[in-house]
């Protein structure tokens, strides 16, 4: 056991984990110069489109260092705030974290918040200087910015660069040197945390595990101790490339588990697996549970896909243990699920997942957050759809989740980036200059401000050089009221939204004029009108479409071409009253893109 090292890469976006990630990988041998392709490891064909890691992925790398054979469990971990729960689990795996920076960009907002993630776990940091080649790379300055960081020498900082290979053997040896082999006694009862588990068509789950005491051979009898369900270990293995099968994992290794199960629901990330017949008397302290920061409602498109639907929700929930889900129902579009996501990049892709892997078009509802109303009665109520807002009479107060969001970025963007907050209802709490160059800002901000675009926005008016990090503090009374859509006098409530009472009426008026043009046009009139209550804030008519009647009257007297007018008119009334209005998808999504 003293020759295993368990670690992982954590970074900000595009600091070149990935990349890095690859050259380990040949360095110790572990993939030929044939399979060899960049970011060897993203192999979702939506990471590689997009560039970026959305899954953490674990492979075993065996390498000779000093006349030893060390094996080496490697987890390579998205950058982006929203997959931060993938960080998590594969920090609570390892003993040990590679910490890159790259040399042109410095310190930013994710690197400091994956840092703390893992120096609450106790890990092993050793800092990477990457890109070092590029023509902008600030070796110095940036080197600096890590010794405040994380108080270590100079000397302790590897320089490397991904793309030219420099510097990765100095990174394995650190790795062999500092990195503590993982503690645990193979002696005593089996107890094994699971951090992954993927659906295979064929073979059902397989469970991605790390053993802390104890050993598993394959045939064992297992139990995985929060769903209390008993398995046999049909075939046991290590992770290379493809899977590699064994006889037995012993405590500190990290393996996967294959053992026919069919139901998503009996697995549970977090969960710790012993033996049926010496179980453990303690389960591993895994890692909190996942808080979802943005609800939306997914619905088929065909209400008869729905129970299709509940089946890919579980195989994705299985990959992607952030995703939160409960069935709801809506008037407008049926049966669906209210979805819990950790952010606006993470619902994209859960909704280019379901379409991409599973064949599942769907609809997906506006965002919202949970807030929650105080009833006069003192009973307290969550609300994670605008449908569940209780009447406006019974509530005392409603109450509305803020974050602590760290930006930092360069100093000549403080401005704009104060101004941008302020507009978002923020405070601001602190402001810190890192270097001569780079400020910290702290804002206090409610949560629904930052959901649709702030990141956007906040990329835009700092040239890309802003980076973002929030956790959340709690809640706080504020005015919040519903906003409601009309079409012909008929509530859509796929489209309302609760919203500050102060930028209630700007909202409304925007959202009319944007479907307005979003609308098809119709053969009647389409009122689109927003409301609070019963009162209307703002109204658009969408045009209807209409038949030149007076064609065949050339000349002649006015009350002829009143007569055939009027008999239009009596008929596209009659049409408005049946008629109904089918919402396009991207009605929905207007709300997100109102600016």
């Amino acid at each position: 056991m003293e020759n295993i090292r368990n670690f992982c890469i954590i970074a900000h976006i595009d600091h070149g984990k990935s990349t890095l990630a690859d050259r380990l990988l040949q360095q110790t041998g572990t993939v030929t110069g044939r399979d060899m392709q960049a970011q060897l490891l993203d192999d979702m064909d939506l990471e590689r489109e997009r560039g970026i890691t959305i899954k953490s992925h674990a492979i075993q790398m065996a390498y000779k260092f000093e006349d030893k054979d060390y094996t080496l469990n490697l987890i390579d971990t998205p950058g982006h705030v929203d997959f931060s729960y993938e960080v998590s689990r594969s920090i609570a795996a390892c003993e040990g974290a590679l910490l890159i920076v790259d040399a042109s960009q410095g310190i930013e907002a994710q690197t400091i918040s994956n840092l703390y993630l893992a120096l609450e776990h106790d890990l092993e940091i050793i800092p990477v200087l990457n890109k070092i080649d590029l023509p902008g790379a600030m070796p110095d300055e940036v080197a600096d910015q890590i010794i405040d960081l994380i108080g270590c020498e100079r000397e302790d900082i590897i320089h490397a660069s991904g793309k030219t290979g420099v510097g990765v053997d100095d990174i394995l040896a650190a790795i062999v040197h500092r990195v503590p082999a993982p503690k645990g006694k193979v002696e005593e009862p089996l107890q094994a945390m699971i951090f992954d588990s993927v659906f295979n068509s064929f073979r059902g789950i397989e469970v991605i595990f790390r053993v802390f005491n104890g050993s598993v051979k394959k045939g064992d009898k297992v139990k995985f101790v929060a769903t209390g369900k008993t398995y046999d270990a049909d075939e046991i293995g290590i992770l290379g490339l493809e899977q590699k099968p064994q006889k037995e994992i012993s405590a500190g290794n990290v393996g996967y588990l294959i053992s026919g199960i069919k139901v998503a629901k009996e697995v549970k990330v977090g969960d710790t697996i012993t033996h049926v017949d010496r179980p453990t008397q303690e389960m591993i302290k895994g890692f909190e549970d996942v808080k979802p920061m943005v609800f939306a409602g997914i619905y088929p498109v065909e209400t008869t896909d729905y129970e299709e639907l509940r089946a890919s929700m579980e195989k994705l929930q299985l990959n992607d243990a952030s995703l939160v889900w409960e069935p709801e129902t809506s008037a407008a579009l049926g049966f669906g699920f209210r979805c819990g996501f950790l952010g606006m990049l993470h619902m994209e892709i859960i909704q280019e997942r379901l379409e991409r892997e599973f064949d599942m078009t769907v609809i997906t509802t506006v965002p919202s957050v949970q807030f929650k109303a105080v009833m006069s009665d003192g009973t307290e109520k969550a609300i994670n759809a605008p449908s569940e807002m209780p009447d406006p009479t019974r509530v005392s107060h409603i109450e509305e989740p803020f974050i602590r969001a760290q930006i930092i970025s360069k100093a000549d963007f403080v401005g704009p980036i104060i101004s941008l907050c302020i507009d978002k209802r923020g405070e601001i709490k602190n402001q810190v200059y890192l270097t001569s160059d780079r400020v910290e800002l702290t804002f206090e901000l409610p949560l629904s401000e930052i959901v649709f675009d702030f990141f956007d926005k906040l990329k835009t008016i700092s040239r890309g050089y802003a980076s973002l990090d929030y956790e959340l503090i709690g809640l706080r009374q504020s005015k919040m009221v519903k906003l409601d859509i009309m079409l012909n006098g008929e509530p859509v409530d796929a489209l309302s939204a609760v919203v500050h009472r102060d930028k209630a009426y700007d909202w409304g008026k925007r959202l009319c004029e944007k479907l307005k043009e979003l609308l098809p046009r119709q053969m009647f009139e389409i009122a689109v009108q927003a409301s609070i209550g019963t009162k209307i804030i703002a109204r658009e008519s969408v045009k209807a479409m209409r038949k030149n009647v007076l064609a065949k009257c050339y000349g002649g007297d006015i009350s002829r071409k009143r007569k055939l007018l009027d008999k239009q008119k009596k008929g596209k009334k009659r049409m408005r009253q049946v008629g109904n209005v089918e919402i396009p998808q991207d009605a929905f999504m207007a709300v997100l893109k109102l600016d």
